[in-house]
């Protein structure tokens, strides 16, 4: 069974920053690379980033992160990152890392991804 495991998370004064970790049991060969989610109470799980989209783009981000948050990857090691900068209130949540379904498609929907990491919470405080 592909399992995720996350590290990284905590709480920082805004304009902090933190870095997230994340280690996959294997490699997920995919049309959608691996990404990032976050969930806030009340909210839906959206799109942080992801490494790779299904017409072979590199690094997609969702619209409120674009600027301070950046994505990359060790694939020697099945690991993913997210670099946090410039931290805000409202990125307060838990953020998931993903690994896609085989055949995804619509890789910015997390219907996309199959396997999921436990979350890790990210408190920003004013």
């Amino acid at each position: 069974q592909v399992q995720l495991m996350e590290s990284g998370g905590g709480s920082v004064q805004a304009g902090g920053s933190l870095k997230l970790s994340c280690v996959a049991s294997v490699y997920i060969q995919s049309p959608c690379g691996m990404a990032w989610f976050r969930e806030a109470p009340g909210k839906e799980r959206e799109l942080v980033a992801v490494m790779r989209d299904e017409d072979e783009s590199t690094v997609i981000y969702g619209e409120s992160v674009k600027g301070r948050f950046t994505i990359s990857q060790d694939v020697a090691k099945n690991a993913l990152y997210l670099q946090m900068n410039n931290l805000k209130t409202e990125d307060t949540a838990v953020y998931y890392c993903a690994g896609p379904k085989f055949r995804a498609r619509n890789c910015a929907s997390r219907t996309a991804y199959g396997v999921w990491g436990q979350g890790t919470q990210v408190t920003v405080s004013s």
